[in-house]
């Protein structure tokens, strides 16, 4: 899962980033506003963590505007403004959860996990293809019947790739989902996660599209 993290105080950005990393979600960190917005905009993400005293644009305008594009992506407001006036701008703006710093770290993982369990719940609960099911909501995988065991990145591929299949997904594409601006990664690190997948379940599973990228064919 690939998290925008939208904070302007370094120290709690570092903390937050390094916590939630550490959790295997791919998390990318700006700290103003128009960034953040021309971000969440043109790049793909599953979920939002946004202050709302931002520079060079306050993070409920940040929000009213990406509401306003159309977009249903899941937003937790991290905030130190707590009068009840605030917390109902910030839910009325579209925001799906409201925190108020300070706050625990557990607690900021939990309120990720049932955000993005329950943005899964807004699709389909549950994948199925080729022998494998997928359950976005708790994150288990099967073959055949048998769990099956994959890391963080692998199934966050695997999820990419299947959701749904038929379409096929730029190398560029998803080295991005997958460790996002920051994160360092060798040059073939994609090509070792597609190929641990294909051992896990079938080697025609994933087509190599040459020059562009992968594809999980479509059954009919």
């Amino acid at each position: 899962m690939r998290l925008l993290l939208i904070e302007d105080d370094v120290a709690l950005g570092e903390g937050i980033h390094q916590a939630l990393s550490r959790e295997g979600y791919t998390v990318d960190w700006l700290q103003d506003g128009n960034s953040a917005l021309h971000s969440l905009r043109s790049e793909i993400f599953d979920l939002a963590v946004l202050d709302l005293g931002l520079p060079r644009m306050d993070g409920l305008e940040v929000l009213r505007r990406l509401r306003d594009s159309g977009s249903n992506l899941p937003v937790l407001i991290l905030t130190a403004r707590d009068a009840t006036e605030d917390r109902i701008a910030g839910l009325d703006a579209g925001a799906d959860d409201y925190l108020i710093k300070p706050f625990d770290l557990a607690e900021l993982k939990a309120r990720i996990r049932a955000l993005l369990r329950r943005s899964a719940g807004r699709g389909q609960s549950l994948i199925e293809h080729a022998g494998i099911s997928l359950n976005p909501g708790t994150q288990q995988v099967s073959y055949k019947g048998e769990p099956v065991a994959l890391t963080p990145k692998e199934y966050q591929l695997l999820h990419e790739l299947l959701s749904p299949p038929g379409r096929v997904m730029t190398r560029d594409h998803l080295m991005q989902l997958l460790y996002g601006w920051n994160e360092e990664a060798e040059s073939n690190t994609l090509e070792v996660h597609i190929h641990h997948l294909r051992k896990k379940f079938s080697t025609d599973l994933i087509r190599t599209v040459r020059g562009i990228g992968y594809l999980v064919e479509e059954r009919r």
